[in-house]
C-alpha cells in the first residue's frame, strides 16, 4: 500500500569531524567518478589501451567536471552576482554546480586528451567516458535528494515528498529521483550497446545515444521541476532545456552518422 506522500528531512551532512563536515553530496560526487574510472578501465582492459591513458583520463576528467559546473552554474544561473564578486566562484564550497557546465567541461577537457594523450579521435574517447558518466550522474542526483534541491513542483501522487528542510508544506515531485532513474537507463542501454553490439566500433553511436538519454529525458523532465532562478519564470522553456537542446541535436547527428558508416577494426582490441 503506497503513502500519501513521503516526508523528507535528511540532514545533509553525513557526519561531523571537530570543524569539518562530510557532506553526502561532496561524498556522492566522489563515488560517482571513481565508479566512473572503474568502468572506463574494465573498457580499456578489454581493447588492450594503455594503462597509463586511465590515469591521465581521469585527471582530465574530474578538473573539467568540476571547473565547468562550478563556472556553469555562475555563468548560466548566478552571473548577475558573481560578475560583481568574481572572487567568489572560487567558493566551490559554498554551493553551486550545473550539470550542464559540468559537460561542457568534460567536452573542453576531452579536447586536450585525445590532442595530447589518446590521439583516436575527439567523439572515440566519449564512446567509452561516457558509459562510467551515466552511473556518476545518478550518484550526483542522489546527491541532489540528500540537500533536498532541485526538485519539482506540488503534486497529488503518492510518491510525493515533503521537503522540510526547505518548509514545503506539500508533497513535491522528487524529481532528483526521476533523473538517477533516467541515468540508470541509460547506462543499461550504452553497457548493452558496447558488450553486446559491440557498438564502440560504430563511432559515435554509444556517444550519441548517452545524449539522447540523458539530455533528451533531462528537456522532458524540466516541465516538472521548479524553476533554479527566479528569472526563469516568463521563459518558455527554462535554461537547464535551453542548454539541454544542443547536446540533444548532437546526439541525433552521431547516432545518423555512426549508421551510415560502415564498423572500424580497432587496433589493440581483443575481438
Amino acid at each position: 500500500m503506497f503513502l500519501n506522500f513521503i516526508t523528507w528531512n535528511v540532514d545533509p551532512v553525513l557526519v561531523h569531524l571537530g570543524p569539518l563536515a562530510i557532506r553526502w553530496y561532496g561524498l556522492l560526487w566522489a563515488i560517482g567518478i571513481y565508479a566512473t574510472l572503474l568502468i572506463v578501465q574494465k573498457l580499456f582492459k578489454h581493447e588492450g589501451l594503455p594503462e597509463v591513458w586511465l590515469d591521465k583520463l581521469f585527471m582530465y576528467t574530474v578538473i573539467g567536471t568540476i571547473v565547468g559546473a562550478r563556472v556553469g552554474h555562475c555563468l548560466f544561473y548566478e552571473w548577475d552576482y558573481f560578475s560583481q564578486h568574481p572572487l567568489e566562484i572560487l567558493y566551490i564550497w559554498h554551493g553551486g554546480l550545473a550539470s550542464h557546465g559540468g559537460a561542457i567541461g568534460i567536452l573542453i577537457a576531452m579536447y586536450f586528451f585525445n590532442k595530447n594523450v589518446s590521439k583516436k579521435g575527439y567523439v572515440w574517447i566519449f564512446d567509452r567516458l561516457v558509459i562510467g558518466v551515466a552511473i556518476c550522474g545518478a550518484s550526483i542526483r542522489l546527491g541532489n535528494l540528500m540537500n533536498s534541491e532541485i526538485y519539482g513542483s506540488a503534486t497529488t501522487l503518492p510518491w510525493g515528498f515533503i521537503f522540510l528542510r526547505n518548509k514545503e508544506t506539500l508533497p513535491m515531485h522528487p524529481t532528483q529521483i526521476y533523473e538517477i532513474l533516467y541515468c540508470l537507463i541509460t547506462f543499461v542501454v550504452v553497457w548493452w550497446l558496447y558488450w553486446k553490439k559491440e557498438a564502440y566500433k560504430k563511432n559515435g553511436l554509444i556517444f550519441g545515444v548517452f545524449l539522447i538519454g540523458i539530455f533528451g529525458s533531462r528537456f522532458v523532465l524540466e516541465f516538472l521541476k521548479n524553476n533554479q532562478e527566479s528569472f526563469e519564470a516568463d521563459m518558455l522553456i527554462n535554461m537547464g532545456q535551453i542548454l539541454s537542446l544542443p547536446f540533444i541535436a548532437w546526439g541525433i547527428w552521431l547516432i545518423v552518422r555512426s549508421l551510415k558508416t560502415d564498423p572500424q577494426p580497432l587496433k589493440g582490441s581483443k575481438k
